[in-house]
């Protein structure tokens, strides 16, 4: 293994490595980081867990004059979750060495980022709509940038941000260094590379290196309708001390989070259309332990690093393999354990499939449980919590009430009243969800942008399609209102291209308009209402 001492870094940043616990590098950043110090352009193929963050902000941080008073680099984010987070990345890599970090991202106060671009921060990390919306304002000037960052250019192409990255990369000096990280390299990102990069360094983590070996992964097969009873008896069997779920549509994470409550169980759900107040609230919330389970969009959970996730529940198989690893990403973290619980239809075989072939790591199947099997597992989870606590806990204060029980009562029936007080009763309260339509792998290949169900199939962070037009989004025709940071909707026939980059209303996730991610009763893009049934108490 290579140390960060062994990288060229300078004292300062070694300083911050080594305070943030870090001595080794991982695979991305060995390979990265030389080459980024001595100026050349670099294509990075790496997913979440890698350690990219640190393999291309270590470099740009280095390259930074902090006696300069001017952007220096631009670090370009899908999402205003991982412009945050790479935005408090960069900020602690660079603490030592007094380096200015400013994030700017749609649904925060655009007076407030422009008071603060005042302030001639060293580097930006923002969204591509609203770093184009403060360039177009003049607010933002980029001549002086030396270093461009693309992070997961291949998850901004899926959500139609590729001119707006064109427009950006056009308005940097031309001698500047470019460093672009992806998943995966479609052609639209190797046109970018070819077009604004010269002579990169292909750098590429190979997908067993990116497996997560902390990750216990399994998958249950389950029918639709019974998807729910499944999940809530593996919460009370599993009974993780925090817990994501994963929904495919917005529409998905409302009626989820909300009969997730009705059974007893303390959820929000995290998703596009919340304020940007409102989803730093959740994620305080479930940060703290106030909230035991959190229901999410894959984009909207992209960049979240919240330690202490025990578990991920894929309740909606994903559309592609690659938000698989994202998503089983948000746990096992620091070297701690986690389970990963995939759910998959009968349809989705093939799709499971795909995923096992992306991480080249089998899924191992687990039957769903029983009502009888659910009660009997959180017994026995239950009597290890009491023996743990016989063996390490002093209960001498306890013992003389318990001597009392058992004069007037044997000590069976003593411990059977314990695990009933303790053990959480099935709950039957009638839950409906609405019902999504399978992602179905057509020929065996990968899945990214497979569609599922006639042709239908939900994505959260990319063009998104339904059979029925559910939801809010465009009419007849191809709509392609876009809305890059907020929310924005968009009907009518025909190729409608009005943007909406920061600001509107309607339902998106920051993403192309879709059909199908819209709440229940919105606008089906036809003049009909769409009902679609709640959770019922």
């Amino acid at each position: 293994m290579t140390t960060f001492r062994e990288l060229g870094l300078s004292e300062s940043l070694l300083q911050s490595v080594e305070s943030m616990g870090f001595e080794e590098a991982t695979p991305i950043q060995a390979e990265t980081i030389p080459y980024a110090l001595q100026g050349k352009d670099i294509i990075g193929q790496a997913q979440t867990g890698t350690g990219k963050t640190a393999a291309f902000g270590l470099p740009l941080l280095d390259k930074v004059d902090t006696n300069k008073e001017a952007v220096q680099g631009i670090v370009i984010a899908p999402t205003r979750e991982l412009a945050i987070q790479v935005g408090e990345e960069l900020y602690k890599l660079g603490k030592h060495k007094r380096v200015r970090i400013l994030p700017i991202y749609g649904g925060q106060d655009i007076n407030r980022q422009i008071r603060a671009l005042k302030k001639h921060p060293h580097i930006i990390v923002g969204t591509p709509g609203r770093i184009l919306d403060h360039i177009n304002r003049k607010t933002l000037r980029l001549q002086n940038v030396e270093t461009v960052v693309l992070d997961e250019a291949d998850e901004m192409l899926n959500m139609g941000f590729i001119e707006d990255i064109e427009a950006i990369l056009t308005d940097v000096p031309e001698t500047h260094q470019t460093l672009l990280f992806s998943a995966t390299m479609p052609d639209p990102i190797r046109r970018i590379a070819e077009r604004f990069m010269t002579e990169p360094q292909h750098i590429k983590v190979k997908a067993k290196e990116v497996t997560m070996p902390n990750i216990q992964q399994f998958y249950l097969e389950v029918q639709e309708k019974k998807k729910f009873d499944v999940l809530t008896r593996l919460l009370d069997i599993q009974s993780p001390e925090l817990a994501i779920v994963f929904g495919r549509t917005k529409r998905r994470v409302d009626e989820l989070s909300e009969a997730l409550n009705l059974r007893g169980y303390a959820a929000e759900g995290i998703h596009g259309d919340l304020t940007q107040a409102k989803r730093m609230s959740v994620l305080r919330k479930f940060k703290e332990g106030a909230i035991e389970v959190l229901v999410a969009t894959d984009v909207a959970a992209r960049g979240l690093d919240i330690s202490g996730v025990t578990h991920v529940y894929n309740f909606d198989i994903p559309q592609d393999p690659e938000s698989y690893v994202h998503r089983i990403g948000r746990t096992g973290r620091a070297g701690k354990k986690g389970i990963a619980m995939l759910f998959v239809t009968p349809r989705e075989s093939g799709q499971l499939k795909n995923i096992e072939r992306t991480t080249k790591r089998k899924v191992d199947r687990m039957e769903a449980p029983t009502l009888d099997e659910a009660l009997e597992g959180q017994q026995r989870l239950i009597a290890e919590k009491l023996q743990s606590t016989i063996q390490n806990e002093n209960l001498s204060y306890y013992k003389r009430i318990a001597e009392e029980m058992l004069e007037e009562n044997d000590s069976v029936t003593v411990v059977a009243a314990a695990l009933k007080m303790m053990t959480k009763e099935p709950d039957t309260t009638p839950i409906a969800l609405t019902s999504e339509p399978p992602v179905v792998s057509r020929g065996g290949g990968g899945g990214s942008k497979k569609r599922g169900g006639n042709g239908s199939g939900y994505r959260d962070g990319n063009r998104n399609r339904s059979r029925d037009g559910r939801g809010s989004g465009s009419g007849d025709g191809r709509n392609r209102d876009r809305n890059r940071d907020g929310r924005g909707s968009g009907s009518g026939d025909g190729r409608n291209r009005d943007r909406n980059r920061d600001g509107g209303s309607g339902s998106r996730d920051g993403n192309r308009g879709r059909k199908g991610e819209g709440r229940p009763g919105s606008s089906n893009g036809r003049g009909e209402r769409k009902h679609h049934s709640r959770p019922q108490a």
